[in-house]
């Protein structure tokens, strides 16, 4: 009976120190209108859901930070599995911001930069212009 509880206990350990399942992300940034990469965009990608069991339901905090290739392209080193925000900042573009739930082992998630909009002010009349 002992050697059983052991048997156990080593299974459930074993468990407990598994790795989460992770993700090899792959990030492919476009211009809206005519669908050219968009190079040299700054990319962001947070982990934002999920909880180690081995660190006693303690948050995974794993955030990577990275530019895109002259394809549009950035590749990101494997993360855990659940909810993600991918935030996407390019000069002349507007910033881009969403959260994906990723469960795949590798998964390309494809962004459109729309151009900036027109700037409004509460001090400039628009009837004027």
């Amino acid at each position: 009976m002992l050697s059983r509880s052991l048997f156990l206990l080593t299974i459930a350990s074993g468990l407990l120190l598994a790795d989460p399942p992770m993700t090899r992300l792959r990030v492919e940034i476009r211009k809206a209108g005519n669908e050219k990469p968009v190079e040299r965009a700054s990319v962001i990608v947070r982990f934002v859901e999920g909880r180690s069991v081995v660190k006693l339901g303690k948050k995974i905090m794993t955030t990577y930070q990275m530019r895109t290739n002259q394809d549009g392209i950035a590749s990101i080193p494997p993360i855990p599995q659940g909810k993600i925000q991918v935030q996407v900042i390019a000069k002349g573009f507007q910033t881009f911001g969403q959260i994906y739930d990723v469960a795949e082992e590798e998964k390309t998630i494809e962004i459109k930069l729309n151009d900036p909009q027109a700037q409004y002010s509460v001090h400039e009349d628009p009837k004027k212009n």
